[in-house]
Parts: structure tokens; sequence; C-alpha cells
């Protein structure tokens, strides 16, 4: 492809549909194939395009950048390097805020769940649980590279961001309530608490946002990873915590999930990497399903009632809320919390 080496001073208030029209117009290709695709919470606008004698994925974002220290474009050669199924890159016109990728097709796994046996369902997920720990594994790579995700964290502040981030959106954007001040004092404390401990765990380069939705079944039959331009350093169950329990819409078993964490377990020991007793894994397991899933329904509750995808993510909130619940008792702590949320899911203890 030839770029633009300029860029005029208004190119950006035009649509990214305008500017990618026109870069595929340069490069002899039609712009009127191109099909827009539904971005997921995103501030990307993606369309599929006609590329050689198929089709790609155009992410166009809404201004320029440095390709050199993109965050998608690093951590896409990360784990590229590191033999993680991320898609390929195609080209790159930073100029213009495009980037073209391999096009892995329609097929989410959270889509082809739905159709799927429970044998098919399990191998999914057995080997989606193997690609958490080849992301893992990847994490001396990141470091000696010097990569944007080894340099950001799962730290106290960003933890506690994310819990901030519940309490406005699911207490005021989305229920309009308005704590008393003694309840959000406690309730604070005890999420200053997660935050706290979680940031002291021991870190692995995790993908961020490791669910269903930003799984692929390629047009080959395999696993794909998509959505990592996020991925940072932290607890070693961050990853298994999101695959596990994001967008659930019920609770699943205790005993469905302790025997994926030791299924998991047994991946990072073939991997060589340092050994985690089962019994203390399980209790950050359930540290990280509270904050996790307060974050998810932070990010359902914001689209629920700000951004107008109630129809998308209000369905998650509820099941979230329950799911950290079962967590926080099965820690036995944070009362506050739990008496916040049964008021407000109708739950009973030990629910």
């Amino acid at each position: 492809m030839n770029h633009p080496t300029t860029i005029t001073t208004n190119a950006f208030e035009t649509s990214a549909r305008e500017r990618l029209s026109a870069y595929l117009a340069r490069a002899g290709a039609k712009p009127e194939r191109i099909v827009a695709l539904t971005p997921d919470a995103s501030t990307r606008e993606y369309f599929r395009v006609p590329w050689k004698r198929s089709t790609a994925v155009a992410a166009v974002y809404p201004e320029p950048f440095d390709p050199d220290i993109h965050p998608y474009l690093d951590v896409t050669r990360l784990f590229l390097e590191a033999g993680l199924p991320v898609p390929s890159i195609l080209d790159v016109d930073p100029l213009n805020g495009i980037i073209v990728q391999e096009d892995l097709g329609d097929q989410q796994l959270r889509r082809v769940f739905e159709a799927a046996t429970e044998d098919e369902r399990e191998e999914y997920v057995e080997q989606a649980i193997t690609l958490i720990a080849d992301i893992q594994a990847a994490t001396a790579a990141a470091v000696e590279r010097n990569s944007i995700a080894s340099r950001l964290a799962f730290d106290e502040a960003k933890l506690s961001w994310e819990l901030d981030f519940f309490m406005e959106h699911y207490f005021t954007s989305l229920r309009r309530e308005q704590l008393r001040h003694a309840e959000e004092a406690e309730l604070r404390a005890e999420l200053n608490d997660v935050a706290a401990e979680l940031s002291a765990r021991p870190r692995v380069l995790c993908h961020r946002d490791f669910h269903s939705s930003n799984l692929m079944i390629d047009r080959r039959k395999r696993l794909r990873v998509i959505d990592h331009q996020d991925a940072r350093m932290g607890p070693a169950s961050y990853d298994l915590v999101s695959l596990l329990l994001d967008r659930q819409t019920c609770v699943p078993s205790l005993a469905e999930v302790r025997e994926r964490r030791l299924f998991f377990l047994d991946e990072r020991r073939g991997r060589g990497l340092e050994m985690i007793d089962p019994d203390e894994f399980a209790r950050e397991f359930r540290l990280m399903t509270v904050q996790r899933c307060l974050k998810a329904t932070g990010t359902f509750s914001y689209q629920s009632a700000v951004a107008g995808r109630a129809e998308v993510y209000a369905q998650f909130i509820e099941p979230m809320l329950r799911i950290v619940l079962q967590a926080a008792e099965w820690l036995g702590r944070f009362p506050v919390l739990q008496t916040a949320l049964r008021a407000r899911t109708g739950a009973t203890a030990a629910n």
C-alpha cells in the first residue's frame, strides 16, 4: 500500500468511513465494498474491507498515531513473537489512523457456545485456558523487549479506579441511588482492601479482557485471540476469572470452577512456570472474582444507562453481582458489600 506522507489539518474532521474509503481508493480497491462491523464498547471503528483476493478487517482510530509506540501494534508484535494466535498485521496507515489486519471471520466463541455440544464447549474452554498459560509464559519476553504491556500493571491505582467506576455507574448511573455516607465509606474501605491485596500479588502478563467475545474461531477452526491491545501485568488469576465468569447469565458451580482452576495450574506447570499452591490460588481467584466482576458490572451499567446499549449488557449485571456474592461468601469477607448486593439482587446468604 502507498501511504500519504502528510495529512491535512482537517483530515480527522472526516468520518472513519471517509478516511478508509480514501485509503482504499489510493490502493486501487473498491471503497463501496466496505462493510461496517459492530465494535464492542470501543472508540475504534471496525470495517471489513476488500483485500487482494479476499477480505481484511480495518480498525480506524479517532486520531493519528505513532506506529512505534502504538499499544495494539506493540502488543501484537509481542504476541506474534511468542507464537500466540492473534491476527497478523497486513498494513498500517498511521497518519490516517488505520490498521489493516487479518480477517478471522465472524465466529465469536460466545456465539459458537450457543450451538455447541457439551463436549465441544468443554474442548474450547480447555483450549482457551491453555492460551492463558501461553500468554503468561510470554511474561519474560514482554519484559525483555520492554513492551508497553510490561510497563503497565494492575497496580492499586488501576484496580481502585475500576472499583470506583463500579460505584459511580452501578449505584448512580444505573440505579440512580445516593448511598448513605456511612454505607459508602464502609463499602469503599472494603473495596480499597480488595485493590491493595490484589496489587500485592505476583504479576504475570495478562490479556486483560480475555472472555469468549474476544476469542474467535477462524476458518480453519482454530481458536484466535483479539482485542489484546490493553495487555498488562497482573495476578495470575486475572484472565482465568475473566474467561470463566465474565458475561455469564447464571452462577457457575463451585465444582466446575475448581476443576478448571486445577487444569490451568497443570497447564502452567507444563510450561515451566512458577508453581502456585492450589489453595492459595483459590483464595486469589475468589478475591480477583470480586474485583473483576464488580469492574464488569460497572462497565455493563455504564453501557446500559449512559451509552444506551441496555439490550446487550443489562442481562449480565445481576448474574455478575451474584457471582461476587458467591466469592465474598466463600472468602468469608466483605460484609458491607454482601449486604449491599443482597439488598439489590434479592439474593440470600449462601445463595
